[in-house]
């Protein structure tokens, strides 16, 4: 489908009061400048959900939800944003505009069409062939491992008899194209040129989007000696793994109520979590979750539960999940479960009430981390102290709250057996100087924005002519490393394409970046009130980094061997004082 034309997008957004649009879902009250209500995407008694008429953004200081009239939609209604613009022109009684597609536009469009078309009549195919005779086998299969008929049904599982190109001849004779069949993945060239069904032999899972539309498939193996155990649908047009959640079309009501979500790794994983009871739940199918994954859930909830197996590989995966997820605005658990023991065979084994109560007892993934780093190290040892130190200190470095770093610091050096003043000044060393040892990827979070970053989103909002000077002066390295970089990128390239305004910046942003933008605009005043200042301030931030980072490459070089890197020694003095020139400039 085409892009509406923005000038639809901020016609539509003018006659669109974002009060009365909101007022259709929150009783709200004027308050000052803004309106006030109880926010309706999370449970509270006392209004922290505010409304800017104004400047046509909403914010709620409880759960930090946040963005323009579309964003509103988008999250309350759980659609895309083409969809919260149609929902927005119906209520206004706005015309949409007839859209002018490209030849390639059509093409594509059509194309998705079909492979939609097509994956719905392969699922249905495979379903009869589970229903048949030649499926009996692979239903005792199903039955063995406690799926029963109504949770077969819910997930849509089939069966690919081992025919080299059944699919391939049905699909046919409905009337889809070989070449068609070739692009959806469902058959396969091989290098003599022959024709053949990729899936054969298998237990079919159909892979859906949230809408529940099939766009790809998982076969499993069903014989002990067959590989790969799991083929997967390749990438196509409309099937993307890194940006499909396994389950979400069936789980996405149940995560809005209960307002948390149980991720777990696989396709039978999410089996029997589902039919225990525990609806809302999503699986990652086995692959390092993803950006785009995490935020297509933050549609639904801020808050998962990680319940991965407790091997080394799962555990690992769920480490990096913690992170990628705690960058994408959730809080995050971790359900530890016995050795030996995945969601399937857990649950199948205790039922529902022993995998509840794991829940219940699930782990914030600080704990969590903290205690995985003293399992894999003996710290009745010095060495092993040190190294688990090593550890950790990157990990509490980059804790943005002082009190909960504080209460780290105390976990750790418990664990560690030294005393909480080392461990205190090695976590200030980590923060201050965020050395080079801090290797994994650093969460961003509101605490990390600095003052000058908050000044300018804050002016970008309400002063948006004085902070597009100021970032036009800046130049790219002076972005590195900022916790806000994405919306100071793209407000820089809305004002280089002649297109910012706040409204259009709200609308291209993310989710978690829109929450962090509402809710500096929400405040009474700018952190630092002049542009020009927090343009120095930034630039300044960046070239005591770059002399930092200098100055360390040039103690290493003078430690290795003086007379041999004299050359590379004197042109790093060389730029040392440069940078010492321009930061005095600057003072």
């Amino acid at each position: 489908m085409p892009l509406f034309p923005q000038r639809f997008i901020d016609d539509l957004k003018h006659q669109a009061d974002i009060v009365v649009v909101i007022q259709d879902y929150v009783s709200l009250k004027k308050t000052g400048a803004t309106y006030k209500g109880l926010c309706p995407f999370h449970g509270e008694k006392t209004p922290s959900f505010h409304v800017h008429r104004d400047k046509g953004f909403f914010h709620c200081f409880g759960c930090g939800a946040g963005g323009d009239v579309f964003k509103f939609l988008e999250l309350h209604e759980k659609v895309g944003f083409a969809d919260s613009v149609k929902l927005l022109a119906q209520r206004f009684g706005v015309a949409l505009p007839e859209m002018e597609e490209t030849d390639e536009q059509r093409t594509n469009a059509a194309e998705r069409e079909t492979l939609l078309n097509v994956h719905e009549a392969a699922a249905a195919w495979f379903r009869e062939q589970l229903a048949g005779q030649a499926g009996a086998r692979i239903r005792r299969q199903i039955d063995a491992r406690g799926i029963t008929d109504a949770t077969s049904q819910a997930l849509g599982l089939g069966f690919a008899p081992n025919s080299r190109d059944a699919l391939k001849a049905a699909l046919l004779a409905n009337g889809f194209s070989q070449g068609v069949l070739l692009r959806a993945g469902l058959i396969v060239q091989r290098d003599d040129g022959s024709v053949v069904d990729r899936f054969r032999n298998r237990l079919m899972i159909p892979i859906c989007r949230d809408s529940g539309s099939v766009i790809g498939f998982g076969g499993r193996a069903v014989d002990p000696d067959q590989q790969p155990k799991y083929l997967n649908s390749p990438e196509t047009p409309i099937y993307s793994k890194g940006r499909t959640l396994y389950g979400l079309n069936l789980s996405k009501n149940a995560i809005r109520q209960r307002k948390f979500a149980i991720l777990v790794e696989g396709y039978f994983d999410f089996a029997q979590v589902y039919q225990a009871g525990f609806e809302g739940v999503v699986a990652s199918c086995g692959t390092a979750l993803t950006p785009q994954q995490a935020q297509q859930l933050r549609r639904f909830t801020n808050k998962v539960v990680l319940s991965f197996d407790p091997d080394t590989a799962g555990q690992g995966a769920a480490a990096k999940s913690c992170e990628m997820l705690v960058a994408e605005g959730f809080a995050v658990n971790v359900a530890v479960l016995p050795a030996g023991d995945d969601p399937d065979t857990f649950v199948r084994t205790t039922g529902a009430s022993g995998y509840a109560e794991r829940l219940e007892h699930s782990t914030p993934y600080l704990e969590y981390l903290l205690d995985r780093a003293a399992a894999a190290h003996n710290l009745n040892t010095d060495e092993g102290r040190v190294s688990f130190l090593g550890d950790m200190l990157p990990v509490a470095g980059r804790i943005p709250d002082a009190a909960m770093r504080d209460r780290f610091a105390d976990r750790l050096a418990f664990k560690a057996h030294v005393t909480d003043e080392v461990v205190r000044a090695e976590i200030r060393k980590a923060v201050v100087q965020r050395q080079p040892a801090l290797t994994n990827r650093e969460v961003p979070s509101f605490g990390q924005v600095t003052k000058a970053e908050k000044g300018l989103i804050w002016l970008l909002v309400h002063q948006p002519a004085d902070a597009l000077g100021a970032l036009a002066a800046l130049d790219g390295p002076d972005f590195d490393g900022l916790a806000s970089r994405t919306v100071l990128d793209l407000a820089r390239k809305l004002n280089e394409d002649k297109g910012f305004s706040p409204s259009v910046l709200l609308e291209r942003l993310t989710t978690v970046d829109a929450q962090l933008v509402t809710a500096i605009a929400s405040e009474g005043e700018a952190h630092v009130n002049d542009a020009v200042s927090c343009a120095r301030i930034l630039r300044r931030l960046r070239l005591e980094r770059e002399l930092g980072e200098l100055q360390r490459e040039l103690n290493r070089l003078q430690e290795l061997d003086v007379a041999r890197n004299d050359t590379q020694i004197s042109a790093l003095g060389k730029r040392k004082n440069e940078l010492r020139r321009e930061l005095e400039d600057l003072i």
